[in-house]
């Protein structure tokens, strides 16, 4: 079996006006063996759900999956995400990463209500 690495690259995402959301710049791991990435948003408002995103090279960011408190699964990049009890932070767990789920992935804070997706003035991707 190929030892083949996997570079998942995060960039911070900032919800305008409000509340910084920050994450780790990359990490790597091998094809199959899991990883965690984790997001901080410490100035959470109490509706706000934690989104996450991702992009693969080339192509545009596509909603993957959001919370408000708890855990919740994820079924493409097979994982889990799981959002700390205060929320202020939380956790993308992809199990079994492949080749094609290197991405750059996004974590955002939406308020209760609105749709998924990055619209200019509601989330800012920023690089940083």
């Amino acid at each position: 079996m190929d030892f083949v690495s996997l570079l998942l690259v995060f960039f911070s995402a900032v919800a305008v006006s409000r509340a910084q959301v920050q994450q780790e710049p990359s990490a790597e791991t091998s094809e199959g063996t899991g990883i965690n990435i984790t997001c901080s948003h410490p100035n959470i408002r109490s509706e706000d759900y934690i989104h996450w995103y991702r992009q693969p090279p080339g192509r545009a960011p596509t909603f993957l999956v959001s919370a408000f408190k708890g855990s919740k699964e994820v079924p493409d990049p097979e994982g889990r995400l799981s959002v700390s009890a205060d929320r202020r932070s939380s956790a993308l767990w992809l199990e079994r990463p492949r080749l094609g789920d290197a991405a750059v992935y996004y974590c955002a804070l939406v308020a209760r209500g609105e749709e998924p997706g990055l619209r200019p003035g509601t989330n800012l991707i920023g690089r940083g």
